[in-house]
């Protein structure tokens, strides 16, 4: 099995802040495993929060890449397995991962939701993202991309005041992400008013660590809430069921398409929502995550619509929301350059 790494670094549409940082560009890399005449390519981005970057995964892959053009490969499971036995971290096992993921599909000549078993005509709607910055800014970027659901990154000293602004412009559906920088009190407090401004929940409002606090906000909050940072591997799955009413599951935090199908399975168990989200990514790793939308109840997977220019093909997400599978097996990926 031949593996190959590139970098690329995908220019953004517009500046993308969150409550901690802000960018203009995403460095991303793209891994491919050929085999048997098929190539699946993977995606992993960088990212500063994580210390992740383009170039120490790429020195990950490329310290056993003889290993992994000797592997045996028969499936993703039994492959993943093999790379989390090398100790790589999970942002390169999820772009080997996800390429395993392709090229499997595509050896078999299906595209992976065909291959789980799930049906993609019915399947929840993507939100579309509008980052922090000023008010004009934000109704700038909703009146460009008109969409049913807008996640509102939030984290700032007048957040309520900003949504209740926004609410003047849309009738949609809004889903707040405050990024960790809200207090549990905080918390308590903007909920009941952001529910009557038609929030639908609140994703990772506190640290990812401050577990007594989202005690206190469960007890309190009217609005659902949604782990992000508090749920990065399986094991937080169950924990967070405890303090959250849903999970969102990062494949490039969890290492891939094959524990998040893991820690899918094992939220709807425990009873709780499941979301899958992106990073600011390409078309690459939102096919992957577009396989696993007919198990979800929510989905984040606006990452390529966020860029100035792509650099794959594969699933496609139409104006009105609707996803449109390409026809070719695995995540339905094919490179342009």
């Amino acid at each position: 099995m031949q593996v190959h790494l590139k970098k690329y670094i995908l220019p953004l549409r517009h500046t993308f802040s969150i409550s901690r940082e802000s960018h203009d560009f995403q460095d991303t890399l793209i891994a491919s495993l050929s085999l048997n005449g098929k190539t699946g390519y993977g995606e992993a981005t960088a990212n500063p929060y994580y210390k992740i970057t383009v170039l120490s995964m790429t020195n990950e892959i490329n310290a056993i890449a003889s290993e992994i053009e000797n592997f045996n490969f028969t499936t993703p499971e039994l492959f993943h397995s093999f790379l989390v036995g090398k100790g790589l971290s999970n942002f390169a096992i999820c772009a080997l991962d996800l390429a395993a993921h392709d090229l499997y599909g595509k050896l078999q000549g299906k595209p992976l939701y065909k291959l789980w078993g799930t049906d993609n005509n019915h399947y929840p709607t993507t939100n579309y993202t509008i980052g922090i910055a000023p008010i004009d800014v934000m109704l700038a970027k909703m009146q460009e991309v008109p969409w049913p659901i807008y996640k509102i990154k939030l984290g700032t000293s007048d957040d309520v005041a900003i949504v209740r602004e926004l609410r003047e412009h849309t009738n949609a559906i809004f889903r707040i992400d405050a990024n960790c920088a809200w207090t549990a009190e905080e918390t308590i407090h903007n909920a009941p008013l952001l529910k009557d401004l038609g929030v639908e929940f609140l994703e990772q409002p506190l640290k990812a660590d401050d577990w007594s606090g989202m005690e206190e906000v469960m007890h309190h909050s009217v609005l659902p809430l949604i782990a992000d940072e508090s749920c990065i591997v399986e094991n937080d799955v169950e924990k967070c069921a405890l303090h959250f009413n849903g999970i969102n599951i990062k494949l490039t935090k969890c290492g891939g398409l094959t524990p998040a199908l893991r820690m899918i399975s094992k939220a709807k168990e425990l009873g709780i929502k499941v979301m899958v989200g992106c990073m600011t990514e390409s078309t690459v790793g939102i096919s992957a995550i577009a396989q696993l939308i007919p198990q979800l109840d929510y989905v984040d997977m606006d990452g390529a619509m966020l860029l100035k220019s792509d650099i794959a093909t594969g699933v496609q997400i139409t104006d009105d929301g609707k996803v449109i599978f390409p026809n070719l097996a695995g995540s339905g990926v094919q490179l342009i350059d």
